[in-house]
Formats: C-alpha cells, structure tokens, sequence
C-alpha cells in the first residue's frame, strides 16, 4: 500500500473512533430564530442544546428550511415558534408533518399582538405585527412559555426551570428600568424602514414611522410626504437593517440632517440591542 493510502486510512479510522462532543450528547430542542435561542438557554441551562433553524442574518419572512434541518428538528424534544413569522406561517404544516411526534409551542400566547390594517399591511402573512420578541413586556410572556413548554417536555427538572425564569424575570426588569431611563428625556418618534420595533414603540408610547408602504419601495411623492412627517414629528434618528436596501433612508437622513443607526432584531444578543435602541432614541447626537 503507497503512504499516502496509510496516511489516508489513519486519517478515517481517526475520524470514525472520535468521541462526540457532550453538547452533542444534550437532546435538542428547536426554536425558530436567534431571540427566541437567547430566552431558552437562559431558562434551559445545561438540560437542553438549543438550536435556532434560521441563522443570524437571513430573513424569516422568506427563510426555507435545509433538508439537513428538517432531519434535525424530527429529532428534537420541541419547536419553539415566535409564532406568526412568515416562513413559520408558510412551513409549519410541512414541519408537522416531518416531524409528528414533535410537540410545536407558539411563543405568542398572551401576548398582545398589534393586528396590521390593509393600510399598514408591510407585507406580514395573517396580518398581524410578527416581531413580538422586540419588546420587554412581550419577553417576559416568551419566556414564561419557554418555561412551560420545558416543564411539560421534561417534568422531572421543573424546579430548574421555575428558577432560571424566575432569575431571568429579574433580569429582564432591570433591562426595563434602563430603557426608562434613557427614554426619559429622549425623541418620541423615529424613523424605521421595515417597522421591527412597533411592540417596543407600544410599550414606550413611542411613534414608528417607516420608510415601507405595504412591503415595497415608497414612491417619489411618499418619500415627500414622509420627510415632512417626520420634520412634523421631529424625528431625531434612522433606523436601517442590514437585511433591507438603505438607499432611501440615507437619502431622508441627509435631508433631515440626522444619524443612520443600525439595529439586528434578530440578534442573539437580545438585551444589548434592545439598549442599543434605547440609546440612540436617547442620544441621537452622538450616534455616528
């Protein structure tokens, strides 16, 4: 046999006797976006590997599963949805279907939801406002159903998952009372592109404007319209995504003369972002 055929035989009989790593070892539940990873760790802790079917910088609205996923997620303990994203809206009765011993949990219950008119409509399948996560109130809801789902999938552990909620419940007050406090003598309006922030703005009694109409490009005439609303409303700073063209709100942060920032709703690091947003609201001026 020619060396490089030993080396090459040395090299599978290594790979096939490796030892999986413990996190792979974990049974695994599934949750449908990065938010939702953040709040069931937290309360999970070392009982569960969780795993987030779109990764951090696709769109959910448009997202399809990997086959590769869809083979996963038949092998998870359960499906955490946030509940009425698009491609969740679009892929659940497929996802049930693969997996039918799957037991599926709408993060959304009790929660409030905002219900999107045919004039506010930006394109959300249902018609309801889908960014639920985006807000402290409504995190709290979606942990607390994390918490019961994890009770019911796993009993015998429900006193760790009644702490660590308990815990996070605390945690999430106290990121309240720093968004209080730098709201408090912050702008009350902002401009947005694609309106992610509308179940922070209701808890603020804040005013999102957005840079969509109906989930498409404002025309010449909107654009007017929307400049002179937001000179009306005193609009202080831009939000974009990177996700979304920036184009346009570039072009009306120039004519306002006020800072671009951008904002990731769907990051994992839920607490830092929502600060981040709280910021920028507070300190508009020193944002670059």
């Amino acid at each position: 046999m020619k060396p490089y055929l030993y080396l090459l035989f040395a090299l599978l009989l290594t790979a096939c006797g490796s030892k999986p790593k413990a996190e792979d070892k974990k049974p695994a539940i599934t949750v449908s976006i990065e938010p939702l990873r953040h709040f069931a760790e937290a309360i999970a802790g070392d009982r569960f590997r969780i795993v987030s079917l779109v990764p951090e910088g696709s769109s959910p609205e448009t997202y399809d599963p990997t086959p590769q996923q869809m083979v996963a997620l038949n092998q998870s303990r359960a499906f955490l949805r946030a509940g009425y994203i698009g491609y969740e809206l679009t892929w659940t009765d497929k996802l049930k279907q693969n997996a039918p011993d799957v037991p599926f949990f709408n993060l959304s219950e009790g929660i409030t939801l905002i219900n999107e008119t045919k004039e506010e409509a930006h394109a959300h399948h249902g018609g309801v406002e889908p960014h639920t996560w985006n807000s402290v109130r409504n995190a709290y809801t979606i942990s607390a159903n994390i918490c019961q789902a994890l009770c019911q999938i796993d009993p015998e552990h429900k006193e760790e998952y009644m702490t660590r909620f308990t815990r996070l419940g605390t945690s999430l007050k106290q990121t309240d009372e720093k968004i209080l406090a730098c709201l408090e003598k912050g702008e009350k309006s902002f401009l947005i592109y694609h309106p992610a922030l509308s179940y922070f703005a209701r808890d603020y009694g804040l005013t999102q404007i957005s840079i969509e109409e109906g989930g498409k490009e404002p025309s010449p005439a909107q654009l007017k319209a929307l400049i002179n609303r937001c000179r009306e409303q005193h609009v202080q700073v831009v939000f974009v995504q990177k996700e979304f063209d920036t184009r346009n709100a570039e072009m009306i942060a120039q004519e306002l003369d006020v800072p671009i920032v951008t904002i990731n709703p769907l990051s994992y690091r839920w607490e830092e972002e929502m600060l981040h947003v709280a910021r920028a609201l507070s300190e508009p001026a020193k944002q670059p």
